[in-house]
């Protein structure tokens, strides 16, 4: 059973030190990362892993290679050495050969396992989402206050599943490679630039020093100070690129919406609303991607001119001994080479700042979806339910149902109906009827109690779903149309008064914007003709209908319930369909100062 959430106060917590808060993300990010790599699929995700390191290694290896050719290489132009000049050429074609192998099989590998990665964690993501009703209760959670009163935002689902996990992914792999290949690059090269570089001798204060492995001490300072540097420029980003993934998704949303309640709003004539809506949301975009954009600019300084001073500054170090006749040209361009490559491996936050930034901010959004989930399973799953296929009656005992905000609706209640019972619920506008309907389906979270239901039972909304498609597939969701035969569908359509729509069964439509929301609600109930079950509970079911289609359907859903041993019980306000009901359940609104809002009444009435 659930406990509902409680209202209360917190210290507040210390700021956490610049450590703590990158050991925290590391946490979160490895939280993130392991359940694939530990999931059924582990062994090609591991093989596949272990086979771009092997490849990344092969490519620093080249690298190697191409930098003891430089030296020979050059030292043959210098020479006018016409033999070694192409020797060197033709060994510079299959190291090139290889290094376009490898390459490639690195791409395409990395390519296969972040496709695979994703496919894995979008698979388990839709079912988290989808299981236990979990894509409506982060919905119906979404303003509802949380432990420490904010209001909790698990926002755009469909952002997080479709594009989050996309870029969580392809960074998370990209970046951890780039980084495998700077150390290792750094621990080939490093000791070729050291032994390259010799010392620096200077006079200072009378006393003589010199500084073994000079280049490699000016390449860590170099790129020392351009990460910090780029740390503190590129910061803001995070933040901006978190903020950029929200406005776009909210922006994307709201169209969908006007797309969804087209009709609606072209009858209202709201097209002039919804654009000062939309503009909104699109100004919203504007602003945090200038922002964005002036923060990358700031950025782009500093990288563009760290970028190009890296390319002279080991020339102009080595010129003194190169002139000098200490070295030759060769020994130059591999100083320059090892350098570069000592240089790009130090240098490897300062050009990954841009994706590091992303990917903290879609580390964030991801996990902060996954502590949706949490909340939700500290939730609970509402009143205990009880669903048997032998169970002859709904049976509530002890319920109590409260609002997201934590007003209590109903309080310690026990309602009963029996087979060829028929039920009306009636109570005022916004009392809660659709609200104790979602607690007996067993889908709302905000109660506790028992709740025993029998087994083959069916709810209909007042506004049903019906998934794009054809119409076979509308007609018979969530089940499989292939599970019925053409003249069961199309006798469920006649039952329904929609014989129009019999000869389209194959058809492909938006349904819930073709049809009139009486022929929606007709569809609805041909749902239920087909699928015949014992017990049907009906939600405002036929308030789009004229009184004569309702009259004729009600007979039809009453005369199904009754022929299968079942009952009826419906949300209604019309004295039309207080007609089909032979007992009534009344929410009453409860004095000021009482425990709950309302209480159920239970009426007996005499069915006409």
């Amino acid at each position: 059973m659930l406990a509902l959430p409680k209202q209360h106060t917190t210290t507040p917590m210390p700021t956490p030190t610049k450590l703590q808060a990158f050991k925290h993300f590391s946490r979160q990010a490895w939280a993130l990362t392991k359940p694939y790599f530990q999931s059924d699929h582990k062994w090609q995700a591991r093989g596949l892993l272990a086979a771009i390191v092997v490849l990344n290694l092969g490519l620093v290896y080249m690298a190697v290679l191409f930098n003891d050719w430089n030296k020979l290489f050059y030292d043959a132009l210098q020479d006018k050495n016409e033999a070694v000049f192409w020797t060197q050429l033709g060994r510079f074609t299959y190291l090139a050969f290889a290094f376009i192998i490898i390459a490639v099989y690195k791409f395409y590998l990395t390519q296969l396992l972040e496709m695979r990665w994703r496919a894995w964690m979008t698979g388990h993501y839709l079912q988290r989402w989808l299981s236990n009703q979990a894509f409506y209760k982060l919905e119906l959670n979404r303003f509802s206050p949380s432990a420490n009163g904010d209001a909790r935002h698990p926002d755009n689902p469909d952002q997080r599943i479709q594009e989050d996990i996309n870029q969580f992914s392809s960074y998370t792999i990209s970046l951890t490679m780039g980084l495998l290949n700077a150390v290792v690059t750094l621990a080939s090269f490093v000791g070729i630039l050291w032994g390259l570089s010799g010392g620096f001798a200077f006079t200072l204060a009378g006393s003589s020093y010199n500084i073994p492995g000079f280049m490699v001490w000016m390449a860590v300072l170099y790129c020392a100070a351009g990460s910090l540097l780029t740390h503190y420029i590129g910061r803001p980003q995070i933040a901006l690129n978190f903020q950029q993934q929200r406005a776009e998704a909210d922006f994307r949303h709201h169209m969908v919406r006007v797309r969804e309640y087209s009709e609606a709003i072209a009858l209202d004539r709201g097209e002039a609303a919804e654009r000062v809506q939309l503009d909104l949301r699109f100004s919203k975009v504007l602003g945090n991607y200038l922002a964005l954009i002036k923060a990358q600019k700031n950025l782009v300084w500093f990288t563009s001119f760290f970028g190009q001073a890296a390319v002279v500054f080991p020339f102009v170090v080595a010129a003194p001994r190169f002139f000098s006749g200490a070295i030759q040209l060769g020994a130059l361009m591999q100083i320059a080479s090892a350098f570069g490559q000592v240089q790009g491996a130090l240098s490897w936050f300062v050009d990954s700042y841009p994706n590091l930034a992303s990917w903290r901010a879609t580390t964030d959004r991801l996990t902060s979806f996954e502590a949706s989930f949490q909340t939700l399973a500290s939730l609970g799953q509402g009143a205990q339910l009880a669903e048997t296929m032998d169970a002859t009656a709904i049976d509530v005992q002890h319920l109590t149902v409260s609002l997201p905000g934590g007003a209590t609706l109903l309080a310690n209640q026990a309602l009963h109906a029996s087979a060829g019972d028929s039920v009306l619920l009636q109570g005022p506008s916004g009392s809660g009827k659709s609200t104790l309907f979602r607690t007996l389906a067993g889908i709302w979270p905000y109660a506790t109690g028992e709740v025993v239901r029998p087994a083959n039972t069916m709810f209909m909304a007042q506004r049903p779903y019906f998934p794009n498609g054809p119409l076979r597939d509308a007609l018979a969701y969530p089940g499989l149309a292939s599970s019925y035969s053409d003249a069961q569908l199309q006798q469920a359509l006649a039952d329904a008064l929609l014989p129009e729509l019999a000869s389209q069964l194959d058809t492909a439509d938006a349904w819930s914007q073709t049809l009139s929301g009486g022929e929606q609600q007709r569809l609805a109930i041909a749902r239920v003709l087909l699928k015949n079950p014992q017990w049907v509970l009906a939600d405002e079911a036929t308030s789009a209908l004229d009184e004569s289609t309702e009259h004729t359907l009600y007979q039809r859903l009453l005369a199904l319930v009754k022929a299968n041993g079942g009952a009826l019980i419906s949300i209604a306000h019309r004295p039309s369909v207080a007609a089909f009901h032979a007992q009534r359940w009344t929410l009453e609104k409860q004095a000021a100062g009482n425990a709950a809002l309302y209480t159920v009444a239970t009426v007996a009435t005499k069915r006409s």
